[in-house]
């Protein structure tokens, strides 16, 4: 993400971020290589947001991303969340991240929860009642 967005427009989670209270973290294994992560915070009031997801370049466009969000969106059904939010870049290199999130019943929104408006922050929503 440092690649293309300024250093006060990435907001990823280190460490320390994925450890918080109110965070849930996975790894998407296949055999003894990590494919790919993704993360849950609970926004509260029945809001979650989707954090880090990523997968590594030798697993890109094998449906890795794809199975981790179907699984993310899965757990967040089941803690009783009814909207599942995200932030990502703007640049060309997130395309593939919004085509994937479009796929899967995200639209466009405004900013949610702390964000506010930044040129380098795409947000999209979705139900979860579905």
């Amino acid at each position: 993400m440092a690649l293309h967005s300024p250093p006060e427009s990435i907001r990823a989670l280190d460490l320390s971020g994925l450890r918080a209270p109110g965070v849930s973290f996975w790894g998407a294994w296949r055999g003894d290589a990590l494919a790919g992560c993704g993360a849950l915070k609970d926004l509260g009031d029945g809001h979650g947001e989707l954090k880090s997801m990523r997968t590594d370049a030798a697993h890109l466009r094998q449906g890795v991303a794809a199975a981790l969000l179907a699984h993310l969106m899965a757990t967040a059904r089941a803690q009783g969340w009814q909207r599942l939010s995200l932030e990502t870049g703007t640049a060309a290199a997130f395309a593939p991240a919004h085509a994937l999130y479009a796929r899967h019943g995200f639209t466009p929104c405004g900013p949610f929860g702390d964000y506010i408006d930044d040129p380098f922050s795409t947000f999209m929503t979705r139900s979860l009642d579905d």
